[in-house]
């Protein structure tokens, strides 16, 4: 007889409920640009016009899997948002601000995605 995931739950320690609670809360917080885009209510033509390239540009950007951070920053706040790099260690997390002083133009750094 299958057993019922809200008895297995009874059953758990408070430290796997919060590992648990932990997991899902790191997995809600990870996204493809694609998603990201989406839940923003966004279409890469939208997109597209405020970073002054074409739809196809945005799209070979989100298929990327590596690029530029000052692509990446410029992606982010075309939607409203704020780049921040962390360096993430046992003991605790660091932001790297080397890459806030990077200020490109939207086309000049959207180049790349286009060729």
């Amino acid at each position: 007889m299958a057993k019922q995931w809200t008895d297995i739950r009874k059953t758990l320690s408070p430290e796997a409920e919060a590992r648990i609670r932990q997991s899902v809360e790191e997995a809600a917080i990870v996204m493809r640009l694609y998603q990201l885009r989406e839940a923003r209510n966004l279409t890469q033509v939208n997109l597209a016009n405020v970073l002054e390239v074409n739809q196809g540009a945005v799209s070979r950007l989100e298929k990327r899997t590596d690029m530029y951070v000052s692509t990446l920053r410029s992606y982010i706040q075309a939607m409203g948002g704020r780049l921040q790099v962390k360096a993430i260690f046992p003991e605790g997390e660091v932001e790297i601000e080397q890459f806030e002083t990077l200020a490109e133009p939207a086309q000049n750094v959207l180049e790349t995605a286009q060729s």
